[in-house]
Parts: C-alpha cells; sequence; structure tokens
C-alpha cells in the first residue's frame, strides 16, 4: 500500500511539474495538439498509478516525451509562422461587416446555435449588433461590436483621465508583504498606523490590503474581527 501510494505522490509531482513547464493555459485556451498532450500525459500517469506491475520508469520516460515535444513545438512555433499555421491552424471569421460568412461556418464546422451560444457568452444577443465574430484557433469566439454599439469611453466622451496602474498588494491573509510596501517607499509603522485608525491592531486581523496609484489603502477585515466588533 505504501509503494503505491509512493507511486501516486511521485506521478502527481511529475506530471504537475510537467504541465508547469509546458506553460500557463486555461483549458479552455490549448491549442489542439497542446490539448492532445495534455490528455495523453494524464492517461500515461494513470496507468502506472493502476498498475503496479508496470515498471514506473516507462510512466517517466513516456511523460518527460511528450513534454520535450511540446516545449520543442512551442519553441519552434514561435520562430516559424509556417509551422505554426501547420500546428495550430487559422482563425475563421464567421462574421465580417456585420453579415455571417455561411462558406467558412461550413468550412470551420461551426453552427448557427454555437454562434448565438457564444455570443450570449460575450453579453451580446442581437446579431445586429455585431460588425466581427472571429473564431479563433482555441476555439473562443472574438466579437468586434458595431461602432455604436460598443460601450461609450472617456476618451469618446473628451474626458481626461489620471493614469491608473496596478495595486500593490501589501496584506495577503494576514500577512504583511514587506517587498511591495518597499516598491511603494512605505514601511510597516506607517501601515499599522493606517489600520488602526479603523480600529485594527495587527495586520493578521486582515484578509487583504491593497494600495492604488493614487495612495489610497483598501483594506477587508477578516471575518472573525467582523463578528467580534458586530
Amino acid at each position: 500500500m505504501l509503494i503505491t501510494l509512493a507511486r501516486t505522490a511521485f506521478l502527481y509531482i511529475l506530471v504537475v511539474i510537467t504541465m508547469r513547464l509546458m506553460g500557463k493555459r486555461q483549458i479552455a485556451q490549448l491549442e489542439p495538439f497542446e490539448l492532445v498532450i495534455a490528455i495523453m500525459i494524464a492517461e500515461l500517469a494513470a496507468i502506472p498509478m493502476q498498475d503496479r506491475h508496470i515498471p514506473l520508469i516507462n510512466g517517466v520516460i513516456a511523460i518527460l516525451t511528450l513534454m520535450f515535444i511540446q516545449v520543442t513545438f512551442s519553441i519552434v512555433s514561435l520562430r516559424s509562422l509556417t509551422f505554426r499555421t501547420l500546428l495550430d491552424g487559422q482563425y475563421s471569421i464567421i462574421m465580417a461587416n456585420g453579415k455571417i460568412q455561411e462558406k467558412e461556418m461550413r468550412k470551420s464546422r461551426y453552427n448557427l446555435d454555437e454562434l448565438l451560444e457564444q455570443l450570449r457568452l460575450k453579453n451580446v444577443f442581437n446579431l445586429e449588433d455585431v460588425e466581427f465574430a472571429i473564431l479563433e484557433t482555441s476555439g473562443e469566439l472574438s466579437v468586434l461590436l458595431k461602432s455604436q454599439k460598443r460601450p461609450s469611453t472617456p476618451q469618446d466622451l473628451n474626458i481626461s483621465t489620471e493614469y491608473e496602474g496596478m495595486p500593490s498588494i501589501l496584506i495577503l491573509d494576514g500577512k504583511v508583504d514587506a517587498t511591495q510596501l518597499e516598491k511603494a517607499n512605505l514601511g510597516e509603522a506607517w501601515l499599522r498606523i493606517e489600520l488602526e485608525k479603523h480600529e485594527i491592531k495587527d495586520p493578521k486581523d486582515v484578509l487583504i490590503a491593497s494600495l492604488n496609484s493614487q495612495g489610497e489603502l483598501y483594506f477587508q477585515p477578516k471575518d472573525r474581527l467582523k463578528k467580534a466588533s458586530g
């Protein structure tokens, strides 16, 4: 039993490391060859877990081989447009200038129900609002609305806006990030003073705290502190 546990733990760690080395992608964003390799790796890991008579090294070699193939293909596709097109395919323009492209839909084996469903997922319920709809190689639908149907932006209204950068996370689950404080040219003493203004004596009682580019501090206490104060 201990051997089975050890084999399972080892293969789990190996698969996690392998998937991390293959790159950061969500399942829905995987290209076809990436999805095939991911499925094969899962199968190859499951076989030695289930059958102790199969040498563990067989599964390890197969998994590492697939990882090598995937990484190699990714590197080559970065350098060669032809190889990338052959491997990933090309996007398909499903709607152009507000018109559904029937020929392109047949070529992509993409039906109207799928089109309407993906448009609804983009909060588009009226076909008349769409200027272009592009089916990406990952299967995701990119939508460009007609200019009259797009949400207004400050630029459209001639409103000037201030620069808005990424907020700095100063506290995460009660732990102070000294690195982020240093980047903001602040110290933990300043943070404690700001928290004490809101009757919070210890950063451990804070679930999350962030500082925006305007120097404004946002924080949320943990539930136990809310209950105690309530």
